[in-house]
């Protein structure tokens, strides 16, 4: 097992200092998955990276809590699923689309579950979703610029969900009340 420290400014490489700075005004505290991360400043500037570009897709706060959700419930990240239920709050997402989604429940929208269903659909093909995938998908009133989104927060997740996973990244004192 690896041994995965967390990092402050003062311990992680210089290149991380700038990001870590960044983290610590956004959310008033270096979260623990970027204090991991700062030790691979490509990284962490990555992730941070693709979080602004996801956050400024064309979703709303409930369709990325979707996508972030069913990521994080598919991938069993510890981490994640907590955070992004504070991040949730925070945005004024609804409360039930994170718990339906941890308990395995179809969402009452029905067009948050196609999003939910698709974005299962992609991590378990592994992209190599069929054609009824996508025609249910664009039935449901999303299009290809969302299928391309669904894969930007795929890869956001993913680096995530990877690293929380790898380090056992522990979590927060805040997102802990959302375990």
């Amino acid at each position: 097992m690896a041994d995965f420290k967390l990092h402050e400014k003062s311990s992680a490489p210089e290149n991380s200092h700038p990001l870590l700075e960044d983290s610590e005004k956004e959310f008033g505290m270096i979260p623990n998955l970027h204090a991991v991360m700062a030790e691979a400043p490509g990284l962490l500037k990555a992730y941070q990276n693709v979080h602004s570009l996801f956050v400024d897709s064309s979703f709303n706060e409930n369709e990325l809590t979707v996508v972030w959700q069913t990521i994080n419930v598919y991938h069993s990240c510890h981490y994640c699923v907590p955070a992004h239920t504070a991040i949730a709050k925070k945005m004024g997402a609804d409360d039930s689309i994170t718990e339906q989604l941890k308990k395995g429940e179809t969402l009452n929208d029905s067009k948050l579950q196609a999003l939910r269903l698709f974005t299962e659909a992609m991590l378990e093909k592994r992209g190599q979703v069929s054609d009824t995938d996508l025609k249910d998908f664009f039935d449901a009133g999303y299009g290809n610029q969302q299928v391309l989104e669904v894969i930007l927060g795929i890869s956001q997740k993913t680096m995530s969900n990877y690293t929380n996973a790898v380090a056992e990244t522990p979590v927060d004192e805040p997102f802990k009340k959302f375990a």
